[in-house]
């Protein structure tokens, strides 16, 4: 793949003027990604005990979900009655979570349900006035922290993102964070259609393409092509940095010193359990004061 491919050309403005690009701003992939995820059901069960008893055994009430996309994560947790804020940085995934919130709006727990556009990079400054003294628990689930790409090579706006997150997180409290298996992706050259995010029935393939700068893994590009029914078939490209399991674990050790866990799962089992998982979870506490 050469710097003229179109991968390059796939970020958007959207609705950051800078930091973080909102890859969704034409509204493709936003249109068929509830598609893509497949019933949300199914979805949900895949990892509803063990998020819901992992928050609930450490006493998380308030929770932050910094990659909302179209709610359904949020709306998982709303249901099982936490306080949720949901953040993102496309207004065209929010705009379903929106109509969600609007449809559900006589529930009181969807009408207390908060729904901002946000960046990363500026986070902590962004949602002063939600802060509250920090939330029990942050979460960036489904792939979304790998949407940053590195624009310096040396993943400092990938670090400022996670220590805004940390300081968004109480003490005490937890950042539950992940990334697909970009190891094993870089590996084999090939990502599973379904995996425990992504179930949908429908004909789904994705093409992968890894770019190289200087030997070393720069940006994964996924083409999705996803059968919509009636013989249409919804092509979107979406890039990631093919985040290295050991080295976003150093990263999250060196932001989070002197915490009293960290913990990574495959596919929410534990790694003994799972030979290749398609995502990793990491669940790090903050110390307390």
């Amino acid at each position: 793949m050469s710097k003229g491919d179109t991968v390059f050309q796939v970020r958007s403005d959207g609705i950051s003027a800078e930091g973080v690009r909102d890859q969704y701003a034409d509204g493709k992939a936003a249109k068929v990604w509830e598609i893509f995820i497949g019933d949300k059901k199914s979805r949900t069960e895949n990892y509803r005990n063990f998020l819901v008893e992992k928050l609930r055994e450490n006493g998380v009430r308030r929770i932050l979900d910094v990659a909302c996309g179209t709610g359904v994560d949020s709306i998982m947790l709303v249901e099982e009655g936490f306080e949720v804020v949901s953040i993102d940085a496309s207004d065209k995934m929010l705009k379903y979570a929106l109509k969600e919130r609007w449809n559900r709006r006589k529930e009181a727990n969807f009408d207390n349900w908060v729904i901002e556009e946000a960046n990363w990079l500026t986070l902590y400054d962004d949602i002063q006035h939600l802060l509250n003294g920090g939330f029990d628990a942050v979460m960036c689930l489904g792939n979304s922290f790998a949407h940053l790409l590195d624009n310096y090579g040396d993943q400092r706006e990938q670090i400022q993102a996670i220590r805004n997150f940390e300081r968004c997180v109480k003490p005490g409290g937890l950042l539950l964070i992940d990334h697909r298996n970009y190891d094993n992706i870089m590996n084999t050259g090939a990502t599973p259609a379904k995996c425990i995010y992504y179930n949908s029935s429908h004909t789904t393939d994705i093409k992968t393409s890894v770019l190289y700068i200087a030997s070393k893994p720069a940006l994964v590009t996924l083409d999705y092509q996803i059968s919509t029914g009636k013989g249409e078939v919804s092509e979107f490209r979406l890039s990631y940095y093919p985040h290295k399991l050991q080295v976003f674990e150093e990263i999250l050790r060196s932001i989070f010193r002197d915490t009293p866990s960290h913990e990574t799962y495959g596919d929410f089992k534990p790694l003994d359990r799972v030979t290749h998982p398609a995502f990793y979870i990491h669940v790090i506490k903050k110390a307390s004061v």
